[in-house]
């Protein structure tokens, strides 16, 4: 029974689906279109399934041993610093994600109102990992696209949570635009960056920045190696660039429409 219920969401997803206007922030949808019935299964997998736990464990367990090789070769001979992403990362928002759900809305409605509630939790091993890096004396710089208008709020989340290091000069949030090259120069220009971890590709590069998913595909061929060393990638099928990637990057486009080229993109196989 399991295996035909989501694709009869699916299914009910394309035959109802209108056109939306772009939704306002905390502005939820007036019509019945469900279109965020995809979004059920990536959110439930991220409140449910042991394995998205273990994945994040993994990921802040392989982080663990790549900072103890470069205590070894370098002790604290240069200034070192690990640079981490926060949503989905080290935090978690799955309960926003799943409000959007229940309310038939898009993002950013409600976002604001989700981080001002300063209630997001930690991500399986991100808290410990942290406190290990930092007793091992390396510097934490948290890069995020959050706006730098919910400063007071996400630093009080991360401090609530637990994380260390979480200082004004420590966080570096966006303020005109979303791509975090130059904020990781500014933390390049005074420590040697060890590892980079996040969700997203674009935590890592910006190599992987609006490119196509070919194009992302031939990045993450290029650079396999550094997979598990300096990048460290944690799992979110939620959303991301690689949602965006996959519907061209047509975020204004209706729901139906948004659907129909997810649809595109799937191979199957010939009976």
């Amino acid at each position: 029974m399991k295996r035909v219920l989501f694709p009869f969401l699916i299914l009910l997803l394309l035959s109802s689906c209108k056109s939306q206007d772009i939704i306002t922030e905390n502005q939820a949808t007036d019509d019945n279109s469900d279109k965020n019935l995809p979004l059920l299964q990536a959110t439930l997998y991220h409140q449910t399934a042991s394995e998205m736990r273990a994945l994040a464990y993994q990921a802040f367990n392989v982080a663990k041993l790549q900072v103890d090789r470069h205590m070894r070769r370098a002790g604290l001979t240069q200034k070192q610093a690990v640079v981490l992403d926060i949503d989905e990362t080290i935090l978690d928002n799955s309960p926003f994600q799943a409000h959007l759900i229940k309310k038939n809305a898009s993002y950013s409605a409600y976002w604001a109102e989700w981080i001002k509630k300063e209630q997001a939790n930690a991500i399986p091993g991100a808290l410990e990992f942290l406190n290990y890096a930092d007793k091992k004396g390396l510097a934490i710089f948290y890069v995020s696209n959050r706006h730098d208008s919910l400063r007071k709020h996400t630093k009080a989340n991360l401090k609530d949570v637990g994380f260390p290091q979480v200082t004004d000069d420590h966080l570096f949030l966006k303020t005109v635009t979303s791509g975090k090259e130059k904020r990781r120069q500014r933390i390049a220009d005074e420590y040697k960056i060890i590892m980079l971890i996040g969700d997203n590709l674009n935590d890592f590069s910006e190599v992987f920045e609006g490119k196509s998913v070919a194009g992302r595909y031939a990045k993450t061929d290029s650079l396999r190696e550094a997979f598990g060393k300096r990048f460290i990638v944690l799992p979110n099928a939620m959303y991301g660039e690689w949602e965006g990637a996959a519907i061209d990057y047509k975020y204004d486009a209706s729901a139906s429409e948004k659907l129909q080229r997810k649809l595109d993109r799937l191979e199957g196989f010939e009976e």
